[in-house]
C-alpha cells in the first residue's frame, strides 16, 4: 500500500509540473502505472484516481491563470489569450467527462478575463502599446460567451483589440 501512495504522489507531481495539456500527462501517467512492462502494475480504484484527476484540473487553472494575468504579457512563459481558451474547453471538457463541478472555476476565469480586457484597452490607449489579444473578434466572442460575461461590464470596442482575420 505505501508503494501505490509513492507512486501516485509521484505522478500526481509530475501531472502538476507537465506542460500546455495536462490530460495528456494524466494519461501517461495511467498508462505507466498500470500497463507499462516498466511501470509497477497497480490495480488503482477511483479512489486512487481521484488526486490524480484533481491534478489535471489544478494544472488546467494554473495555465489558464497565467495566460490571463497582464502581468505575464511579457513573460516567455505567455501563450496568450487564444491558449487561456484552448484550455478552458479542455478543462470544461474534463470536468463534465469526470462529473467535476466547473462553477468556480468559470467564475475565476471570467473575473480574470474581464480584467485582462480591461487592462488590455487600457494599455493600448494611454500606453500606446499594441494589443495582445490573439484571437479573432468572433473566437473572443465565442470566450466571452462561454465564461457567461456580457459587454456591459467589458470595454467597448473589444473588436479592436484583435487581429482581423485574412
Amino acid at each position: 500500500m505505501k508503494e501505490k501512495k509513492f507512486y501516485l504522489e509521484e505522478e500526481a507531481i509530475i501531472i502538476g509540473n507537465s506542460g500546455e495539456i495536462p490530460e495528456i500527462a494524466y494519461h501517461g501517467s495511467l498508462f505507466y502505472l498500470m500497463e507499462d512492462a516498466d511501470g509497477p502494475g497497480l490495480n488503482l480504484t477511483e479512489a486512487d484516481l481521484l488526486p490524480l484527476k484533481k491534478m489535471v484540473v489544478a494544472r488546467y487553472q494554473e495555465i489558464i491563470r497565467r495566460d490571463l494575468l497582464p502581468e505575464n504579457r511579457t513573460k516567455s512563459s505567455y501563450r496568450g489569450v487564444a491558449r487561456s481558451y484552448a484550455n478552458w474547453l479542455r478543462l470544461k471538457n474534463f470536468c463534465q467527462q469526470e462529473g467535476f463541478d466547473f462553477g468556480a472555476m468559470k467564475k475565476e476565469a471570467a473575473s480574470l478575463l474581464q480584467h485582462f480586457l480591461h487592462n488590455e484597452a487600457a494599455e493600448t490607449v494611454h500606453n500606446n502599446t499594441p494589443p495582445c489579444i490573439n484571437l479573432t473578434a468572433d473566437q473572443l466572442d465565442k470566450f466571452i460567451h462561454e465564461l457567461g460575461l456580457t459587454y456591459k461590464h467589458l470595454p467597448a470596442r473589444l473588436e479592436h483589440l484583435c487581429p482581423h482575420p485574412e
